[in-house]
């Protein structure tokens, strides 16, 4: 609709101004009006392209607005601003809408933005060292709701996890796992002996390892310790590291079902890692002249007891805005986290990707300019990486924070969060809030049926419009959407503001998905299901205003039209949120 409109204000400046040149245009926008007040839509066009046309932007936003007042979809328009025209749609065109998202159905707002364009998201990444945790939840809903946007928006989406299975997190796991295997072989060294022994001491003891040591001992035996005694770690920690990992990701990958995440890919940043991946991004970056010999300036502040000024093999990644360079090879000899992520980067872009997206954790905001640098490195500025960081949540039952997970063994687990309150309370919750800003996600409240819960209350009105249309005898969508004349008994505020919500639909679609903000069709959801409760009480304060009416047949029609596209909306934006809809509240 937005779209359409925008098409027709370009007509009109094109007739108003036959000397404008095209590009002139591009900056044109239609937009929703900052205060509701001021109308359906508003338009900048007079005031961006004026200074072009040499036209005192208000003169041009007065004769814009005579001209489109010419259109039989407008009502008013008026001049505002600097150069603004505020637009109110007619309530006929409005109406007309009505059918159009009944025969849609939940394609309704299936938008094409995205004109196809290959984009990866990547999300959650979670190393596999344990039991997912609150803080992936987020990152998890919040990466696969923007997929599914980015989705509806016309994209060609894929869903990626990165398996970082290589480096110094997965040895400590293998030691963490071998101890447990020892366990179960009835080893009788301590556990805290044990740890003297591990380099870097027992770092994971959570008791989620000890089904795998089970595991191992049913596999192995005691090959990989005689008699229950370790063994020289050559000898057994490739075997356990990767049977531990592959333990952990089948655990993960059930976390993820548990909460509606079905990801398209897995990658190993292990197997990049013997392909050669890294290195031949590398060497790709050097013989475009930005890997280098050099040593780098202190960090500032207090110096890291570790530090000292020796050459590197660095990455020029302040030539594509980062603000230090960064090294690629450690002292020896082998590649950096950063070089290894550069390799995951590359292959992205070798397999056709058009744009990435990646969620992470809010302690990674530091690591983003360098990412973002090596990318535009490596495809020529073609590809661009956007990422969305989250903030930690915070569980909260009765005002106090929850204990943590014993199974876990230092935090809270995906699975106690999704046994307490269920996949949908959940998803949508995660939702609520911009993923930068701090959460707490509170027990009681995303139980509690209360217009405060926002879950309960966008389920509330879709179960209620599927109450009002059982009631009706199911009459079909395309059966209310050839009702076209009985909609003109439309005309209560109420029910137009609810008709204007829904068909700002394909509006919100769009914008949320080019935003990379998945939070915003949560809020959309929260502002409809509202409408459409205003309605439903008007209903039962005045008579004339109920939905079904056996003495007003047209006007019931018309109503019922009305609340079936409402549920169409819902489950549409409860789609997009991986938030199954609900028949009736019990």
């Amino acid at each position: 609709m937005f779209a359409a409109l925008r098409a027709e204000v370009l007509t009109c400046l094109r007739r108003l101004l036959p000397e404008l040149p095209e590009e002139a245009l591009t900056r044109v926008t239609v937009e929703p009006p900052r205060d509701a007040a001021h109308g359906d839509m508003s338009t900048n066009a007079a005031m961006v392209v004026a200074k072009i046309a040499k036209v005192a932007p208000p003169k041009l936003a007065a004769e814009l607005s005579a001209a489109l007042l010419e259109l039989p979809m407008v009502a008013e328009a008026a001049p505002a601003g600097p150069g603004f025209v505020n637009l109110r749609l007619a309530e006929s065109f409005l109406l007309g809408q009505l059918p159009v998202v009944l025969r849609a159905g939940e394609a309704y707002g299936d938008g094409a933005s995205g004109a196809g364009v290959k984009i990866n998201v990547e999300y959650v990444s979670a190393n596999p060292t344990g039991p997912m945790h609150v803080g992936h939840c987020r990152g998890a809903v919040v990466g696969d709701a923007l997929a599914n946007l980015l989705g509806k928006a016309g994209y060609a989406v894929t869903k990626e996890y990165y398996i970082n299975d290589a480096g110094a997190q997965v040895q400590a796991l293998g030691y963490a796992a071998y101890w447990r295997y020892l366990e179960a072989l009835g080893t009788t060294l301590t556990e805290e002996e044990y740890a003297e022994a591990v380099p870097g001491g027992l770092q994971y003891r959570g008791d989620y390892l000890v089904p795998v040591g089970a595991a191992l001992k049913e596999t192995f035996g005691d090959s990989l310790a005689p008699g229950a005694k370790p063994a020289e770690a050559s000898l057994w920690l490739t075997t356990v590291r990767e049977f531990t990992v592959a333990a952990m990701m089948e655990s993960i990958r059930e976390d993820l079902a548990a909460l509606g995440v079905a990801q398209d890919v897995f990658i190993s940043e292990a197997q990049l890692v013997k392909d050669g991946v890294a290195d031949r991004a590398i060497a790709e970056l050097s013989a475009k002249g930005l890997v280098y010999e050099g040593v780098l300036e202190p960090p500032k502040g207090k110096l890291p007891e570790d530090w000292e000024p020796r050459p590197q093999t660095l990455f020029a990644s302040t030539k594509f805005g980062d603000d230090v360079d960064r090294p690629l090879r450690k002292s020896d000899g082998s590649n950096t986290y950063f070089a290894n992520d550069i390799g995951n980067h590359a292959d992205k872009i070798a397999r056709g990707m058009q744009q990435l997206v990646q969620v992470w954790g809010a302690d990674h905001g530091g690591y983003v300019k360098r990412m973002q640098a090596a990318t535009r490195a490596l495809s020529d500025g073609a590809v661009p990486l956007d990422v969305l960081l989250c903030q930690i949540v915070k569980v909260m039952k009765g005002g106090e924070p929850v204990r943590m997970s014993k199974r876990a063994g230092t935090y809270i687990t995906l699975r106690d969060l999704i046994d307490e309150v269920g996949r949908d309370a959940v998803r949508f919750t995660m939702l609520t809030r911009k993923s930068d800003a701090q959460m707490d996600f509170d027990l009681d409240r995303v139980v509690e049926q209360s217009r405060e819960n926002p879950v309960f209350y966008v389920q509330y009105a879709h179960a209620r419009c599927r109450s009002v249309l059982r009631q009706a005898g199911e009459p079909a969508p395309a059966e209310l959407a050839g009702e076209e004349a009985a909609l003109a008994t439309l005309q209560d505020a109420a029910e137009l503001a609810l008709l204007r919500r829904l068909i700002a639909w394909p509006r919100t679609v769009e914008a949320a998905a080019a935003a990379r903000e998945p939070h915003r069709i949560a809020f959309y959801l929260g502002d409809l299901a509202s409408d459409f409760h205003i309605l439903w009480n008007r209903g039962r304060e005045d008579a004339t205003l109920r939905f079904i009416q056996a003495e007003a047949p047209e006007a019931t029609r018309a109503r019922l039209a009305l609340v079936a596209a409402t549920a169409i909306v819902i489950r549409s934006g409860l789609a997009v949120m991986g938030v199954a809809p609900v028949e009736e509240m019990r």
